[in-house]
């Protein structure tokens, strides 16, 4: 405090006001470095520390320098006996039956069949050692021929038909196109399940002696999506028939967008849903974050809506028929910034527990009573009995517990967000235990994000709407085909020769991954 002499009033109950004043000022400015310092804390963690989530346990032999005030404590879920398995025994993993398989014999020299009393030795067994092979891959031009037919004695005057009579020429999946259905599922799965973009798709092709610029690849991959559309709107339509849909987004740099700079943020929208037998996983490009993209995406949908905190979801919270969830994960993560924010004692040793540990105990309470839930493969009533019995006294336990050190944290910090969002968002975070088919968080579109802004990295940015809204499409596809347990490829190739064929919407169901078998599918493929 830095207080003049000069200016200080004679009256004692002034100068107590000017004192009280002046120690409110510094309480300010010390909760304002000492944020500014977690931050900062936090920050360095960000660029130079461990990514990972996973809690350090404190250092047990040291003792808490300031006692904690009387507030609940996380309550210990009970021990539940679970039936012995067996272990898995460690080692290599056996190759693959279905692999093709070459036998080389390594055999001794016929005079070294002999045995040293005169008789021929006989074979008694053998070994055998397997080794993994790889073949590059090969291009090669399939050429299809049509022979042509004509009368050579009344060159087709005395024919009604066609003079010249031919074959009628082979059903195309993108016609007067080089590129076989076979070609285009390995550029769509290399680009968009193996994250190789297209000019370096094309630097390969170069290498194998094959011209192929970037804008025919392209060209290829657009055209292709186009024909794949009415699956896209079947799953769509599966996503709306099921009782629970998880939402989540991630930025896109989208070039050419009309009244729209090259800099300008888009968004890639993932949308999850189906039954247990019908995973489906819908990518939609958007121009904006707005919330009307997962409105237009929902429709008349009504039932369970998971997503994270975004303002942006809040429009689809007050859409009549909708039930909004919320995400225990990221509740979680504020608090873990707390844990790897705060100072580390002498030495380098993690501090006692703290507040943040508290919550992080209450909400590891939770996860461990849905692993116990997934471990003995509980039915969805089953579900909604343990959550009732187990999960909801620890609630509200925790509840009790934020009440009570809201007041007590400084509201500008780490711990006192993270206790003001888990407060804020609790009646979302709750709804989970409603039913025995809803997740705690909203982990499933999160992983389903996850391979687009893996292949994000490395080709940047789409080059046009066109594009974007292509990637969607085959993002779509091969993360439904992989939920529903086939081999991208396989799948691809599969429908791309199957589409050019159907006649209907029955057709393309008969496409969906659910209603293939992988083996039929990947069978085909060879």
């Amino acid at each position: 405090m830095n207080i003049e002499l000069s200016t200080l009033p004679d009256d004692p109950n002034s100068l107590k006001e000017i004192i009280a004043e002046q120690q409110l000022e510094y309480k300010k400015v010390q909760e304002q470095i000492n944020y500014l310092e977690e931050m900062v804390r936090l920050l360095k963690n960000e660029l130079f520390g461990r990514k990972s989530e996973v809690r350090r346990e404190p250092d047990a032999n040291q003792l808490q320098l300031f006692t904690q005030p009387e507030v609940p404590a996380p309550e210990p879920v009970e021990d539940v006996a679970i039936e012995g398995h067996t272990r898995k025994k460690r080692g290599r993993k056996p190759l693959p039956a279905d692999l093709p398989r070459e036998e080389i014999i390594h055999d001794i020299p016929e005079e070294e069949k002999q045995c040293a009393c005169g008789d021929q030795l006989i074979r008694i067994g053998e070994e055998v050692c397997e080794k993994l092979d790889y073949t590059p891959a090969k291009l090669r031009v399939i050429r299809h021929i049509r022979p042509k037919y004509a009368c050579k004695n009344c060159e087709g005057v005395d024919d009604p038909g066609p003079t010249v009579k031919i074959a009628p020429p082979v059903v195309q999946f993108i016609p007067k196109s080089i590129a076989t259905e076979g070609l285009l599922a390995h550029v769509v799965v290399s680009k968009f399940a193996d994250g190789l973009p297209l000019y370096r798709q094309q630097k390969i092709f170069a290498r194998n002696g094959v011209d192929l610029s970037r804008a025919t690849l392209a060209g290829w991959v657009i055209q292709a999506s186009g024909k794949c559309l009415p699956i896209l709107e079947l799953l769509k339509h599966e996503i709306r028939g099921g009782p629970l849909i998880n939402i989540d987004e991630s930025p896109l740099q989208v070039l050419k967008e009309p009244g729209r700079s090259n800099t300008t943020k888009s968004y890639m929208w993932v949308f999850c849903g189906g039954t247990p037998d019908r995973k489906a996983v819908v990518y939609q490009y958007h121009p904006t974050r707005s919330g009307q993209a997962p409105l237009d995406f929902l429709g008349d949908y009504k039932g369970y809506v998971q997503s994270d905190a975004f303002s942006g979801y809040e429009q689809v919270a007050r859409k009549d028929g909708i039930v909004h969830l919320g995400c225990w994960v990221h509740a979680r993560r504020n608090f873990m910034d707390v844990v790897k924010a705060r100072k580390k004692n002498r030495g380098g040793k993690s501090p006692t527990k703290g507040l943040a540990d508290e919550a992080l105990d209450f909400i590891k309470n939770l996860y461990g009573i849905e692993k116990w839930a997934r471990d003995q493969a509980l039915s969805y009533d089953e579900i909604y009995q343990l959550r009732q019995n187990k999960s909801k006294p620890i609630l509200e336990h925790f509840k009790l517990w934020l009440e009570a050190n809201h007041p007590l944290t400084p509201p500008k910090g780490l711990l006192g967000k993270a206790i003001q969002y888990a407060l804020n968002h609790w009646e979302k975070l709750i709804v989970y235990i409603e039913d025995g088919r809803l997740k705690p968080d909203n982990n499933v579109a999160e992983n389903a994000i996850r391979p687009f802004v893996l292949g994000r990295k490395a080709w940047l940015f789409s080059g046009a709407p066109q594009g974007a809204e292509a990637s969607a499409t085959f993002f779509t596809l091969i993360e439904t085909a992989k939920a529903n347990g086939h081999e991208p490829y396989a799948y691809l190739r599969y429908i791309f020769e199957k589409l050019p064929l159907v006649k209907g919407m029955q057709d393309y169901e008969t496409l969906l991954p659910w209603n293939l078998d992988p083996v039929t599918v990947a069978a085909a493929d060879r």
